[in-house]
This record gives C-alpha cells, structure tokens and sequence, in this order.
C-alpha cells in the first residue's frame, strides 16, 4: 500500500531527546560515491525494517513549486515497470507500506516492512527511484485533488510567514514559494515536467537512508549500497539557504483579515486569534541546548507550563498553548503559538510577553526544573516508543549531519543541569524585547481590544501541543 501526505510549514526539526532501547544501538554508516549517506541501526529480533530516505527538496525557486508540488504527490504511484496496482501488489507480497511526506526542506520517503522483505524493499525503492513513471492519468488525478484543496495560504501560515521575514529577513521560509502553488501553474504541468524535475531532484547527492532492521548492520550497509548504487545525481541545490540573521529582529507585526474570514481558509484555526513570537532559540547539536529545552518546557512545553497555565487555565484567552524550537536549515528559533476567540490577540499577546518577562528576570523554581525534567525523560518513552519513531528521529539526526550516538547521552546530559544554568539559559534567550510578537484577528471590528476573555474549552488538556516543535 502506498501513501502520501504533505506536511505543513515544517521545521523537520529532529527529535532531541534519546530512543527508549536500551543501551546504544550498533550503528554503523558508509558515504556511497554517488553522494548517499546510508545509516543502519541494528534492532535484533525485529519484526518489521523500517527505512528512511531522506531527499533534499526545499522550495527555493519559485518556479519548482508547483512540479515539486505535483510530483510529490505522485511519486509512488507507478514507475515504467508496474502500475499503481502493481506497486500496491508488490507491497502487499512484501508486507510493507510505503508512504511520502514533504517537509520544509525535504522529500521522505518512508517504507515500513515484514523483515523478511528487506532486500525486496529496497528493490521497489530503487524501481520507484531510477525508473520512475508520471502517468498521465495519475497527473491528471492528482491535479484535481489540488484543484479541490484551498489554495490561499491559512491565517496560522500567513502569520508565521510574517513573522520570520520580520525576523530573519527575506527567505523561502517566509515568501509565497515555501507554501502552495498557485492553481494555474498546477494544471499546466505535463508528465513531462514532473521527469525533468525528478531527474534534478530525487538524487542521492546530499540524501541520507536509514535503515532500521533486525539484520546485522555490516549486511544491510552491503545490501543497500548494491541495490541503490545505480542511483546517481545531484546535488540537487534544492537547500534552505541560512536566514540573514542569526537571531531574529524582535518587535511588532500585526495581520488582520477584516470581514468574514472563516471560508475558504481550510485551516482549523480560521475565524480564531492567532498570537505566534519567534525568539531565539539553541540548535540542538550546542553544548548549552540542554539548559535551554529545560527552560522552554518550563515555559510552555506540556499541559501544566506556565503559559498552559497563565494563558489558558487561569485566564480562559487561549483554547490552544505550545512553546517549541522549531529548526532546520535555515537556523533554529523558538516559537510560541496560541489561539483563542476573535477580539483577545492583544491579550494574549500581553500574557505571553509577561510570562517571558517573568522567567528571564527571576528563573525557574527548582521544583519546576525536576518537573521539567521528568516530562522529558517520560516524554523519550512516549514519543518515541515505537521502532518507526525511532527511524524518523534517526533519519532527521542524520540529515541534519548529527551522529546517532548523539541521542545516548542526552538524558544524562538533562540529568547533569542545574537550575542555575536554566535560570541563565532562560534570561539569555527568553527576554520578550529579543522576540518578535506577531498578531492576527480575523475580524478586528468583532470584539473591542479590551473585551471580557472567553471562557477556556471544556477540555484544554485533550488538545495537541506541539513539544519539541517537530511538526507544526
């Protein structure tokens, strides 16, 4: 069976926080001279492989945007050997599932399968990579699905876009090219088009593949270099240049939407407030990202924070609260969301730059420090506790150019932090004068600035936060 799906503006942030196996897995890497990175994980007895395939695919030219667009949708469904059906057959003989996702920055191709089928999963993979097929009709599909989709960016999308290029200054990120593609542009598109641009794009310079499996790692390095060492090309280019800036310029941005704005959004959020701030954040690979993802979480990084807490529960302004650093290649930052009914962004906004101002000046309790620390070890086992999370965290770790053996001593690392050093980490980078406060009201005219707060949802807690900022 085949997937895919598109992932919003995303950060393809790795995960910083170590698998639950354990010891340290057996890992061993090799470069192949087409440029691919192939990592493989030893997991004995594993019932199922997991593999990775990481391509880069940032939207950095306009023009690409809609065949990137297009092609990820329909990379999958044929290639010149089989049709949909018989990929869809294959799959099912192997007893895998196949399934793409398109980040920010890249293309992932994903394939979970029965063990036994590993040598014939990366031989679909290398049929699908070198031999690719656009049908007409599934072009032709496909462009009507995105012709049914909403193709005006979401408010909670324009407000980030705002907010970096307030911050960081002209980049993909925060420019038309980073989101959907306009219609028009689809439906010109010929199969044709979708070849060349798989022929620049989906090549092994500058990828990475990881291959999570019960096979001894030596094997499945062997194994993946000779099913895979035809597919050649690239570097494509298709990078996320650095933001101009290292840190974001703070102040003000403001976005309204006057009238109704609740139709043709497509976003969950329409009709809502919106308050999004970008501050500075430290890249996990730093020395001093422990101190800070402590400081974070105590700021809004699970349910009983203190904005969860000031912001929502106590206030009743916010139905939905996360603080998360959010990272990839263009730099890294920390962003804070909320939304809440029409009429209550200067509030929450207002809320939002206390709570930071109040954690710079004075720090973290102890108590809220071992809090803090306790979610994250627990939040390891949850989030990744499954063999397919370990996968993706290794993936994004071995794109982003980290080692895996990173991850093993990440919670003794957490374990070592003092609440000094998140006292210190927290008046460094959560000072409300270093962010920028974005704001957007659907409707400025619907409720006076100062209006009585909503009531909180009757149940905050059911609502998804976004821990680590992994993906939006």
């Amino acid at each position: 069976m085949t997937r895919a799906r598109t992932a919003a503006l995303s950060t393809g942030v790795p995960p910083t926080l170590p698998p639950p196996a354990a010891g340290p897995r057996t890992t061993l890497s090799a470069d192949l001279p087409t440029g691919l990175r192939v990592l493989a994980a030893h997991a004995p007895g594993a019932p199922l492989a997991e593999l990775r395939l990481v391509i880069p695919y940032a939207r950095t030219e306009p023009g690409l945007a809609a065949a990137q667009e297009l092609l990820a949708a329909c990379l999958g469904t044929g290639s010149r050997d089989r049709t949909r059906q018989g990929i869809a057959d294959r799959a099912a003989d192997l007893g895998a599932e196949l399934s793409t996702v398109v980040t920010a920055e890249s293309l992932i191709l994903s394939v979970s399968v029965l063990a036994p089928g590993l040598p014939g999963a990366l031989d679909l993979l290398a049929e699908l990579l070198l031999r690719p097929q656009y049908e007409e009709g599934e072009v032709a599909l496909a462009q009507r699905r995105a012709a049914a989709a909403p193709r005006a960016p979401a408010p909670r999308v324009r407000l980030r876009r705002a907010a970096l290029a307030h911050g960081f200054g002209p980049h993909p990120l925060s420019s038309e090219s980073g989101g959907t593609a306009p219609l028009l542009d689809l439906v010109s598109l010929v199969p044709d088009d979708l070849l060349a641009l798989h022929a620049r794009g989906v090549v092994p310079g500058g990828s990475s593949l990881v291959v999570l499996a019960g096979e001894e790692p030596d094997a499945v390095l062997r194994l993946a270099g000779e099913r895979l060492a035809p597919w050649s090309g690239g570097p494509s280019g298709l990078t996320l240049p650095s933001f101009a800036r290292a840190v974001p310029r703070p102040g003000p941005v403001e976005l309204t939407e006057p009238g109704d704005s609740e139709a043709g959004w497509g976003d969950a959020v329409a009709g809502q407030s919106l308050v999004l701030t970008v501050g500075p954040g430290v890249p996990t690979a730093d020395p001093l990202h422990a101190p800070f993802h402590l400081a974070q979480l105590v700021l809004g990084g699970y349910a009983s924070a203190r904005l969860a807490r000031q912001v929502r529960d106590r206030l009743g302004l916010a139905y939905d609260v996360s603080a998360g650093l959010r990272e990839n290649g263009a730099g890294s930052w920390l962003e804070i969301a909320c939304a809440g009914a029409p009429g209550g962004a200067g509030r929450i906004a207002a809320e939002i730059t206390r709570c930071l101002r109040d954690l710079a000046e004075d720090g973290p309790s102890r108590a809220e420090v071992d809090r803090a620390r306790a979610y994250a070890a627990g939040f390891t086992r949850f989030a990744l506790a499954t063999r397919a999370e370990e996968a993706s965290a290794l993936a994004g770790f071995a794109a982003a150019g980290l080692e895996p053996d990173w991850l093993d001593g990440y919670r003794e690392r957490l374990a070592a932090v003092t609440p000094e050093q998140v006292a210190d980490a927290a008046a460094r980078h959560l000072a409300p004068d270093r962010s920028v406060v974005a704001t957007y009201e659907p409707n400025p005219k619907a409720a006076p600035p100062h209006a009585d707060p909503p009531a909180p949802a009757p149940t905050p807690a059911a609502l998804p936060h976004d821990q680590k900022g992994a993906r939006p």
